[in-house]
């Protein structure tokens, strides 16, 4: 993809559309261009503006956001706190990718949007293969990924985890780009693929302005190298 990945938030909460919007620009290749409270202010925002993936909550103060799912053209996914299985499964049925059930943490949903910017940069052809269609659902559901050899784990991949082992706690895209020597944009595709395996986990760092900026710590797929089948550091 040569361009961001354009994300609207429809959340009659504030504070939790600026929390989402919040992590969607602190992670590249992903913009948030724009916020709704109610399901008319989002149409409002579709007519004008190209959107890619909308997060939507269930309850919304003029209607159902799965309603509203049904009906836009973009992709979506469900953020709500309603965990009934049929509003879950009315929510699959309307066309989202994913239903993420309130309350998760801001590490959740950073990797359900890395898994998302990887379905679409697998799909990012006129024509794809069998193998390319389930790669693309197998990643956007999140699997596990298949285990690999030890001697397989790519050696950027060994750095990065190294990198934070020897930090000893959690560092910023850019500081595990000067440590490992890639650039800044190859070492975030490298973190959003370990963060989406469960190898890394990410936090937000707010300052007093602008975006909040991803840190990056071990997660707990490397605590028992046995448990996963690799050996990140051997």
């Amino acid at each position: 993809m040569t361009r961001d990945v354009r994300i609207l938030v429809v959340d009659d909460d504030f504070r939790v559309a600026a929390l989402h919007a919040g992590v969607v620009d602190a992670m590249a290749g992903l913009t948030a261009v724009g916020s709704a409270r109610t399901a008319s202010e989002a149409r409002a925002v579709l007519a004008d503006t190209p959107v890619d993936l909308a997060l939507v909550d269930v309850y919304l103060p003029d209607g159902s956001g799965i309603d509203l799912v049904r009906e836009i053209r973009c992709d979506a996914f469900v953020l709500g706190a309603a965990n009934d299985s049929s509003t879950v499964r009315a929510g699959i049925a309307a066309g989202a990718l994913v239903y993420l059930i309130k309350p998760f943490d801001n590490a959740e949903l950073a990797r359900r949007l890395a898994a998302y910017t990887a379905y679409r940069r697998i799909l990012d052809a006129p024509q794809v293969t069998q193998a390319q269609v389930d790669a693309a659902l197998s990643v956007l559901r999140s699997d596990p990924p298949t285990a690999r050899r030890d001697d397989a784990v790519s050696v950027t991949e060994r750095r990065v985890v190294a990198a934070l082992t020897d930090a000893g706690g959690p560092l910023l895209a850019d500081e595990i780009a000067e440590r490992v020597g890639v650039s800044a944009g190859t070492a975030r595709r490298y973190l959003a693929d370990l963060v989406r395996s469960g190898v890394l986990a990410m936090e937000l760092q707010y300052g007093s302005t602008g975006r909040p900026r991803q840190r990056y710590r071990l997660g707990a797929r490397t605590d028992n190298p046995r448990e996963t089948g690799r050996s990140w550091l051997g």
